[in-house]
């Protein structure tokens, strides 16, 4: 008897601790500010300082086999069969992202060496990729992605997940459980969520309209991007109040997006027959903060000190491979168009009257910025890096992460998946949520500048 009683104590401490270090070494690691040499900034971006000082100049060279490494992986993977899942995930991609992928080793050797045109080695085009941004992007991707499974598996998410599923319904039109897809994104990476969402979607969890609300409004750019652009913009001391700016933007796009079209008009159909989902539903006796524990204790159980470094190293690649040689493409035709032609001027200049109206300082230069993060969320940040007016550099790099939808990423990967949305669904919900946010964040700024 006195063994049992003493057992039964000790385990729940144990599981509760499970739950809790991890946590909240997370939450030191990435959302508590901290003050270093007068700057305010977080944990994970002072380690990826040090890193990029430590070997800056070899970071060029390293994003380069990385690039290598993942055309050499895409191709393989078209002809031979990787048992791997992950390795398939990382490599299997469609053709049109292989040609990406390929494009963007080819610029990166022809910058490295200085081969080829002007207008694609320039310092101001291939060469501001992958001198300037690309090393922060390794640094931070590093150090970023080891340490996200301190958020993502040990029941963070779960918690988190439980105390919002009272406020989901009214306010967001969706099922409770669609808490956890929202906090994944939100804290992790906004493919996580679009992968989850996807897995539900496919199970017969959510209907068409919800799958389509939760994949488009709520697979947000996690921290991590978040940090890389405010430091890429010279503002990451105003991390806090960014991401505030960044959360109620969101959150206002959120509830207005699924009441409009086209994700109004979705069906409420499933995908297949609706599994029991009884199990995983809060009984009423149980107060959510109670239920949110127990799902949270639960989630620590399942994973162990290895998981940290086994997720976090499939971060760092996923991002690395995935992501890098995207980034450097797709990145520097935009910045070539952009530099060489008048095209995103004439897109942008239905905005510089807008941007007026709103007192927002160089309204002709940030209205060049609007719209072209469709194709790379990064790409607002790179062309807005140059404007002299800090409130004006916040408010390009707050609207190009609450766009959300820019095809490098998100938007490839929810028109790879099963979740009912077409490439016209992308363009309205991407000017829809360009209209929306851009009030809400020109209105914060004003009140941060």
């Amino acid at each position: 008897m006195n063994s049992s009683s003493t057992t039964k104590p000790s385990q729940s401490r144990g599981s509760m601790l499970r739950f809790l270090i991890p946590s909240i070494i997370g939450i030191l690691l990435f959302m508590v500010p901290v003050s270093i040499g007068g700057e305010v900034t977080i944990v994970v971006a002072i380690l990826a300082g040090w890193f990029q000082g430590a070997i800056g100049p070899a970071l060029p060279y390293i994003a380069a086999a990385f690039m290598l490494a993942a055309v050499i992986g895409t191709i393989a993977a078209r002809f031979v069969h990787i048992p791997s899942p992950f390795l398939q995930t990382l490599f299997n991609v469609s053709v049109f992202w292989m040609i990406v992928r390929i494009l963007g080793l080819i610029f990166a050797v022809m910058v490295l060496f200085s081969i080829g045109p002007e207008p694609v080695i320039s310092d101001v085009t291939g060469g501001l990729l992958l001198y300037d941004l690309i090393p922060v992007l390794i640094s931070v991707f590093l150090f970023a992605g080891l340490f996200l499974p301190l958020l993502l598996n040990f029941g963070l998410l779960e918690f988190a997940g439980a105390l919002l599923t009272p406020i989901m319904r009214p306010l967001f039109k969706l099922p409770g459980r669609s808490s956890i897809d929202c906090a994944a994104s939100w804290m992790g990476d906004g493919t996580i969520g679009v992968l989850l969402t996807n897995q539900q979607y496919e199970q017969g969890y959510y209907t068409k309209r919800e799958a389509a609300v939760i994949g488009t409004t709520f697979s947000v750019v996690s921290i991590t991007f978040s940090i890389v652009i405010l430091e890429y913009v010279e503002l990451l001391g105003y991390f806090l109040p960014y991401y505030f700016t960044i959360i109620a933007a969101g959150f206002v796009a959120a509830i207005i997006m699924p009441r409009i079209p086209p994700l109004s008009r979705k069906k409420d159909d499933y995908f297949r027959t609706r599994p029991d989902q009884s199990a995983k539903e809060r009984p009423s006796s149980i107060t959510p903060f109670s239920w949110g524990i127990r799902q949270a204790v639960a989630k620590s159980g399942e994973n162990g000190i290895r998981s940290i470094f086994s997720g976090g190293i499939k971060n760092v690649l996923d991002m690395w491979i995935g992501v890098l040689p995207i980034v450097m493409a797709l990145g520097t035709l935009a910045v070539i168009v952009a530099e060489f032609t008048s095209f995103f001027t004439i897109l942008g200049a239905p905005f510089v009257p807008l941007l007026t109206l709103m007192q927002v300082p160089e309204a002709a230069a940030a209205s060049e910025s609007m719209l072209i993060g469709f194709a790379d969320m990064f790409l607002p940040a790179i062309l807005g890096a140059g404007i002299e007016s800090d409130m004006t550099r916040f408010i390009i790099a707050s609207l190009s992460v609450t766009q959300l939808i820019y095809m490098s990423e998100v938007g490839g990967l929810l028109l790879a998946s099963k979740l009912p949305v077409s490439f016209l669904d992308l363009v309205i919900i991407f000017l829809e949520r360009t209209i929306i946010t851009l009030p809400v964040i020109v209105v914060c700024a004003h009140f941060i500048f």
